[in-house]
């Protein structure tokens, strides 16, 4: 093969045998091709248009993908066309090499993979004559191309020319056969062995006929395309010309032009120095890289650079002092006020030393106080560190620990449940007497806008959250930004919906009160039913709605079912946290049109909440009809950079990972160096000093009119209904527990619209346990929206070539009934079949029983929504959320619907923990409706003990609940046998609740029911507890006085003081009900307390003929004559059965708090094996007796 005339890979590949093959010539190709075809090919993942599921209505056509055909017609100059030439002469390699390196190249830094197949056409093998070469050959050969090592180019261009040389040696195996000794998988969205095919023919072939082969260039564009995409070049007297063909039922013409373009940079970037390393060649146009990194991150604009986010409001508020700043239920602030009280609470904090960069945790319920928390904190320098009271202890205690905050601000009512720390707490509600004090002008502190202004920790890969810590620069960019993008003005009510441990909250808030707007929080009973939600924005006048974008397809689907319109104060909706769905967008539209205005928010924690806004009705018609929604461009002052793995930016429409930098970036990560490092990196596209840019992991691309567009995660990162998750942090939580050998957990999506967690585990040798005892286990160390779905048990986990665990070939969970602690039982009737059917269709698992408790099929909170919704539908009748939750079984839900003149029951029953495996165990709340004492100690009783709450109601809103504990117990009654009509029943009571327990025992035994245990948490029975003399008690408080000082007189004074308070307020309850007025949230608790009160007061109990359970309190132990004690809180004269006593340390409430709690739940555990196991021992006996 001369090097002069340039003979191509036809001449290789074509030369004619004379003779027919031999069976050794036959099996020598089929080694080498299996070879060189070994184990699962990769398929060229080319970024799309349009979704491959187009192509499927064209099956009919072709047994592979076949779409509509389209041709971009290329050209290269004639100039390059002879400096390619010449290349290949010195290298000694025919121009189709040279040609094909550069294309395997621009497929490499399209799709960013490594290994990749392209197929070219071989001519007939025994003289049989083949016309139309493009589309319709016989045999092909498959260039297999490494491109690992990040190679120079002179590098590359070998190896393809010895990938070809061999190929071409053993190019008579028809295509056919090997197909079929590979088993190559065939699928009708892709070709089973390569997407794109190269085709070359060089001058000295054009017009060559060689034996057995005639080579034509077809002039008709093909109407069909049978792969995603062919290139065809010869050459001529002119240069080297051809066309790219392509699938145009995936890709537009547009993104082919730009292809056309880049592949002819980077045949110049070759020429200019071939040892340039592949990823480093030039691919954009100049004008391309321009567009990229300049003209669609041109954001810069005005903000007050020098001034902290506080500053900013207290500016603010010198404008529109006496505007209402926040509203809670019935307590509302003005901006003064809340000023005023931030500012005690900052002169507060200083005194204690906070200072800039000093951190705070604050731990409350969603209040005012929470406001004034992270007002108080910034004004005194600080930076607030959120603690969600309702997340698990264990994942509180890290934040404490790793943070070390030295004060903690929290409500006097989640002291007890706090992690062991050596903090300062303060109570907002408490300890506000004591703040008060403090003056409330403006403090002043040394903070700048480098300092930080909070610290939010989100999950981490490695089993521990992370810190993420955000300055005031970024606070206050993002809120101005927002504010403007939002068009905040003073007149708006803007709804505060998210957890204050969600960065969303920062959104919610603070670009509201830098404008004047008023702030409405959200209270749980609107979050009942869609009817509660768009009851309470409208009674509010809600303009402006900032919602989880998981929270909003719900809402939408609301909507749509029960033909509900948005209130029209609303003007606004931003939706963010994960994918919006197309299709939800689509019923908004029909149901809502253009107003409100909505928009699609992105951002990281890293970024300061939103980073990129997407408006549609700002976006050309083209977006529309894409089946993702983008999200959009970024906000002022941020940069949004779309790179490949070299940090080079990515064409238009070609996947690459998003790098965000600009105003609105993070310090780093808490205590973490070496992860600030590895994820923020200096920005090479700045000539600021410093500046860098974060790493998000997120796989986008632009769009061509300069959207960005969301296709996934590059690591093992995850949303689900808003929350950011690291899937190694939930692995290494399972990896802990010690039957688990291995685990990995995954997100699907296999019920649309249910994206959910599934772990999948191999267990150590001759361990044996179940999916819900290892989803219990997570649920004691992590959030509820961390605890996988399902738990799929696995011999071995499926592995890649590399020994890794191969993800995708992981199983779907069978998504039929599983694990269920009840015996299957079918529908008996049509409304137990239709409510089954909706179940099915909503959690997408058949078939689901009449017995199957909702949560132990993995039921979340949006989902339980949107199955109120559908029955709702169906039965047009008002389900409140509550209902599922009280009623988890079908059998239980139909028993409710059946009731004649049904409606939405004011049940006390409230799930604590659902489980079916044992008897429930009843828990009565303590004074007032307070059941969240039993959540810790459900944790240390065992998934499979379920435990239902009895929450003190107000039947009639505009009357007084019962103040005779005998009605109290007759209601409770009657609640519990809805779930459970025969004993034997177990009962448990805190307090006031063990009275009330103790009654219900003895109403229940009268009736002829067997009760196996009354559990009394630090009761004492009715009347005064026979106290201290005189003198102990003056002894006891000089020692507690002397143990804690002047804050146990402070205490008791307080103590005075709200009882006092109390009583003015119980004046006001009064008035509610003669005035005949429904009472307010914070009266109606009030309501409930003090009738409570008065009903342990009266309350002359009977002789219950049973034996009561005592859980005593250690500490409080002090304060009781030594008679007082050994009769067991004297309930030895009431219990004819007696006083079993354990003793529990901790005092009253803390029995119940960590960690305490766990020595309670032991004991409690123990207790209730043994009176379960004593009463079925009983009634089996009966049994055998008859």
């Amino acid at each position: 093969m001369s090097k002069s005339n340039h003979v191509g890979i036809y001449h290789l590949l074509f030369q004619p045998d004379l003779e027919m093959l031999s069976t050794t010539l036959t099996e020598q190709s089929l080694a080498y091709w299996k070879q060189q075809l070994a184990g699962a090919l990769p398929v060229l993942e080319l970024a799309t248009d349009r979704p491959r599921s187009a192509l499927r209505n064209s099956a009919e056509r072709s047994p592979f993908q076949t779409g509509q055909g389209a041709r971009q017609s290329l050209e290269l100059p004639k100039p390059l066309t002879e400096a390619i030439k010449e290349f290949s002469q010195q290298e000694g390699s025919p121009l189709f090499v040279t040609l094909l390196a550069a294309l395997n190249i621009l497929l490499y830094r399209y799709t960013g993979q490594e290994d990749i197949l392209v197929g070219s056409p071989v001519g007939d093998r025994n003289g049989v004559n083949r016309d139309g070469l493009i589309g319709s050959f016989v045999n092909a050969l498959v260039l297999r191309t490494k491109l690992s090592g990040n190679l120079s180019f002179r590098e590359l261009q070998a190896q393809v020319h010895e990938v070809t040389l061999e190929a071409s040696a053993h190019q008579d195996l028809p295509f056919e056969t090997l197909l079929e000794e590979l088993q190559a998988e065939r699928n009708l969205n892709h070709h089973p062995l390569f997407q794109v095919m190269f085709v070359f023919q060089e001058a000295s072939t054009l017009s060559l006929t060689l034996p057995n082969l005639t080579v034509n260039s077809p002039q008709v564009e093909s109407p069909i395309a049978a792969l995603d995409l062919t290139l065809v070049l010869k050459e001529t007297s002119q240069g080297i010309s051809g066309w790219f063909e392509y699938n145009a039922d995936l890709f537009d013409a547009a993104t082919i032009t730009r292809m056309t373009g880049h592949f002819q940079t980077l045949l110049e970037g070759i020429l200019g120095n071939p040892d340039t390393r592949v990823s480093d060649l030039p691919l954009l146009t100049a004008a391309e890289r321009y567009q990229l990194l300049v003209e669609w991150n041109n954001t810069q604009a005005d903000y007050p650079k020098q001034t902290c986010i506080h500053q900013l409001f207290e500016e603010l508020v010198e404008r529109t002092p006496d505007a209402v700043a926040v509203v809670f239920e019935d307590q509302q602030l003005t901006y003064r006020e809340l000023n005023s009280r931030a500012n005690q609470l900052a002169h507060y904090l200083q005194g204690l030393g906070v200072k800039p960069d000093v951190l705070v945790a604050i731990s409350v319920e969603r209040s005012i106080e929470m406001v004034v928390g992270f007002l108080g904190i910034l004004k005194a320098g600080g930076a607030y560190v959120p603690l969600d009271p309702s997340y698990p202890h264990e994942r509180r205690a890290y934040k404490l620990q790793d943070s070390q905050t030295p004060v903690i601000l929290t409500q006097e009512r989640l002291v007890a449940s706090l992690p062991d720390h050596k903090a300062s707490v303060i109570c907002l509600d408490a300890d506000w007497e004591v703040i008060a004090q403090q003056s409330s002008e403006n403090p002043i502190s040394e903070t700048t806008v480098q300092n930080l202004a909070y610290v939010i920790y989100t999950s981490g890969s490695t089993g521990k959250p992370k810190g993420v810590m955000i300055t005031h620069q970024g606070m206050v960019n993002h809120s101005v930004a927002i504010a403007k993008q939002f068009d905040l003005k003073n007149s708006d009510h803007v709804l505060q919906f998210s957890s204050m441990s969600f960065d969303i909250i920062i959104e919610e808030l603070f670009p509201a009160l830098l404008s004047g707007a008023r702030v409405i929080f959200r209270t749980e009973e609107m979050l009942s039913s869609t009817a509660s939600f768009l009851q309470f924005v409208e009674r509010e006048q809600v303009s402006i709605l900032n919602l989880p974008t998981a929270f909003w397809h719900e809402l939408v689907n609301g909507m749509s079912l029960l033909k509900q319109p948005m209130p029209t104060s609303v003007r606004l909706v931003v939706v963010g946290g994960e994918k919006a769905s197309r299709s939800a967008y689509s019923t908004w539209l029909q149901l809502v049109g253009e107003y409100p205005r909505w928009l699609n928010t992105y951002g990281p924690t890293e970024t300061t909440v939103t980073a990129t806004v997407y408006d549609p009705l700002a976006a050309p018609e083209t977006d529309h009809a894409r089946t993702d929604i983008p999200i959009g461009r970024p906000i002022a002052n941020v940069q949004a950079y779309i790179l490949d793995q070299q940090l080079q930016p990515v064409p238009i429409g070609m996947p690459g990972e998003l790098y965000i930098g600009g105003a609105g970036l993070g310090r780093g990560y808490l205590n973490r160096p070496d992860l600030t490092a590895d994820k923020f990196i200096p920005n090479p596209f700045s000539n600021e000093p410093n500046a860098r840019l974060y790493k998000t992991g997120d796989k986008v691309r632009y769009l061509p009119d300069g959207n960005i567009e969301f296709i996934g995660r590059i690591d093992f990162q995850v949303k689900i209904r808003g929350f950011r998750i690291e899937l190694g942090e939930i692995e290494a939580v399972l990896e802990q527990h010690p039957a688990v050998q291995q685990a990995v957990v995954i997100a699907r999506e296999d019920v649309p619209g249910n994206k959910r967690l599934v772990a999948y585990f191999v267990a150590q040798p001759e361990q044996t346990f179940t999916s819900s005892e290892l989803r219990q286990f997570v649920k004691q160390k992590l959030p509820d929206y961390m605890v996988p779905s399902t738990c799929v048990q696995m011999d071995t986990l499926p592995l890649t070539p590399n020994d890794k665990v191969d993800r995708r070939a992981l199983p779907a969970p069978d998504l039929t009934r599983q694990e269920s602690s009840e015996a299957f039982v079918a529908p008996r009737d049509e409304l137990e079949l239709q409510l089954t059917k909706i179940w099915e269709q909503v959690l997408g698992i058949q078939p689901i029983g009449i017995q199957d408790n909702i949560f132990e099929l993995g039921v979340h909170s949006l989902l339980a929504a949107r199955l109120a919704n559908q029955i709702e539908q169906t039965f047009k009748k008002n389900l409140p959320l509550t209902t599922i939750f009280q009623a988890p079984t079908i059998k239980q839900l139909a028993h409710i619907l059946r009731q004649e003149a049904w409606s939405a029951p004011c049940s006390s029953l409230v799930v604590i923990q659902p489980g079916a495996a044992k008897p429930p165990l009843f828990c009565i709340h303590v004074l007032g409706e307070g059941l969240s004492f039993y959540r810790p100690l459900a944790r240390y009783l065992g998934r499979e003990q379920p435990l239902y709450g009895l929450s003190a109601q107000i039947l009639d809103e505009h009357q007084a609940p019962p103040n005779q504990i005998e009605e109290l117990a007759a209601y409770y009654i009657k609640e519990m046998q809805a779930l459970q009509p025969e004993g034997p029943y177990y009962l448990a009571g805190v307090s006031f609740g063990g009275q009330v327990a103790f009654e219900i025992a003895r109403q229940l035994t009268a009736q002829g029911q067997a009760v196996g245990l009354v559990a009394l948490l630090d009761s004492y029975s009715p009347g005064e507890p026979e106290g201290l003399s005189q003198l102990k008690q003056v002894s006891v408080h000089i020692s507690n006085f002397f143990q804690s000082g002047p804050a146990y007189i402070v205490k008791k004074v307080k103590t005075k003081i709200e009882e006092l308070t109390n009583r003015f307020q119980l004046i006001s309850c009064k008035f509610y009900q003669w005035s005949g007025r429904p009472l307010p949230q914070t009266l109606r608790l009030l309501m409930i307390l003090e009738e409570n009160r008065q009903a342990g007061e009266k309350y002359v109990p009977q002789v219950y003929s049973g034996q009561v359970t005592l859980f005593r309190s250690t500490d409080d132990q002090k304060y009781f004559s030594r008679a007082y004690l050994e009769s067991g809180y004297g309930w030895q004269d009431l219990a004819a059965g007696g006083v079993e006593i354990h003793d529990i340390p901790g005092d009253h409430l803390g029995i119940l708090a960590e960690p305490n709690v766990q020595v309670l739940g032991e004991k409690l555990s123990k207790c209730l094996e043994q009176e379960q196991l004593t009463t079925w021992t009983g009634i089996f006996t009966q049994i055998d007796n008859c």
